[in-house]
């Protein structure tokens, strides 16, 4: 790198792939762990936390007892490039990793991931599902210990596979094993975990979903509960969410008259099928739908996987990871899903084409909660957004509005915080809402904030 390319780097502060340390400690192989556990990175010694060049003492052989360090603390272990540079006349000393091939790689047995510009130590979880992203696989395809083909119903996968033939226009002439084995459903002669929950023949304990019908937070006046292969659970579960919608007869001139419910259908049906396939089902807790007056939350064990953020998955700036690849499979098999990782961004069409709000998304490490809304979008606000401020179907504009409508009064900094991105982009969406007259700032500079009008 040329000098002013390392300043150019300098003076952006840390990053999701750079981090300043004033000297060589623990905290470096940290980050580079961190690094290479998700994008690759630097680490630049002999700079401050503030991006203040300081330089360090140092020559060869401290360099190379550095690296020895590095690759004796770590496993998998990770020889990083080192470069040593002059700027100001202070030397600065710049670690490399790349994104590492075999993941997780741990620093004496602790693993870390970098999000945004801080190292954050990965769960249980998240070290298991790194594992079976770097071999390729899923926790679906390893076989089931607890279950066995009694377990299963070869009617239900004869019913699958009359489906298969029809959406792709072929003939099955091999029995229904056969076509499990040769999907790869099974593995080694065995059940998998995911062939036992897309065919489940009774009781399908770990695949448990709740619905209710909600007057108030604590009163509800109709309920299912649900344990069955997932397949079944889809269609029961559509079936109730309409037993409890409001549907309008609109007559158009054809013999039949056209329904159309308060609720897109298509865009519900989207939420559970995405339920049902990106679900953890090694997470004790099962899945919930919560249906009001005025919205429909939908609660699944399992955060964003991949490394994921809301700002990535709404700006559809992602390559498609799914958990559970065997289910993803089996429903795309039969056109149940159009194209893997496409089904956030088709939620969010369909509530637009529909004339309702947009949906709100709440993310934690463990859980995912989608909330559906009834209510019509404002002709002028529609206008904006799809406008001057959508442009291109801008979500991660209408995320931001969205945050400042919820909370009434939140800064800048906090909306950069709680939704992960960056805070000169909050700022240019801030100030773009404020000369569209969306929004206003009230109070001092200190302690006021951000309201919708």
């Amino acid at each position: 790198m040329t000098e002013k390319e390392i300043k150019n780097i300098i003076s952006q502060g840390e990053t999701e792939t750079a981090e300043f340390k004033q000297s060589f400690t623990k905290a470096v192989i940290e980050s580079l762990v961190a690094f290479s556990n998700t994008k690759g990175g630097q680490v630049f010694i002999g700079v401050s936390n503030i991006g203040i060049i300081k330089g360090v003492s140092t020559n060869e052989e401290t360099v190379q007892k550095w690296i020895n360090e590095v690759k004796q603390n770590t496993n998998p272990q990770i020889v990083p490039d080192v470069d040593i540079y002059k700027i100001n006349k202070k030397s600065i000393i710049i670690f490399s990793v790349i994104e590492y091939p075999i993941k997780p790689v741990s620093f004496k047995d602790r693993y870390y991931k970098r999000v945004l510009n801080s190292n954050h130590k990965m769960s249980i979880t998240e070290v298991a599902n790194e594992h079976l992203r770097t071999i390729n696989s899923s926790w679906d395809y390893y076989p089931d210990p607890n279950h066995n083909f009694e377990h299963i119903s070869l009617e239900k996968v004869e019913k699958y596979i009359k489906e298969y033939e029809k959406w792709n226009d072929t003939k099955v002439d091999y029995n229904a094993i056969e076509f499990l084995v040769k999907q790869e459903f099974l593995r080694d002669n065995k059940l998998s975990f995911g062939a036992y929950i897309l065919f489940a023949k009774e009781l399908c304990i770990v695949s448990d979903i709740q619905i209710g019908r909600f007057k108030s937070p604590t009163k509800i006046i109709d309920s299912l509960n649900l344990d069955a292969d997932i397949f079944t659970e889809l269609n029961e579960i559509i079936a109730f969410i309409k037993k409890h919608l409001m549907v309008e007869f609109i007559i158009t001139g054809e013999p039949q008259r056209t329904e159309k419910y308060d609720y897109p259908l298509e865009a519900i049906r989207e939420i559970v099928i995405n339920m049902l396939i990106h679900r953890d089902y090694r997470d004790s807790s099962g899945s919930i739908i919560k249906i009001y007056d005025d919205r429909i939350e939908f609660y699944n064990p399992g955060g964003l996987y991949g490394g994921l953020t809301i700002a990535d998955l709404l700006e559809f700036n992602y390559k498609p990871k799914a958990r559970n690849k065997m289910l993803a499979k089996a429903f795309k098999l039969i056109g149940k899903v159009e194209k893997y990782g496409s089904g956030i961004k088709r939620i969010f069409t369909i509530c637009q084409n529909y004339g309702v709000i947009p949906p709100k998304i709440k993310v934690n490490e463990n859980d995912f909660e989608i909330i559906l809304y009834k209510q019509k979008l404002n002709g002028e606000l529609n206008g904006e957004l799809n406008g001057e401020l959508n442009g291109e179907l801008n979500k991660r504009q209408i995320l931001v509005f969205n945050k400042i409508k919820e909370k009434q009064g939140i800064k800048a900094k906090e909306l950069s915080v709680e939704l992960e991105i960056p805070f000169s982009t909050i700022d240019k969406y801030i100030n773009l809402f404020i000369k569209q007259k969306l929004i206003e700032r009230r109070g001092s500079k200190k302690t006021g904030g951000y309201y919708v009008l």
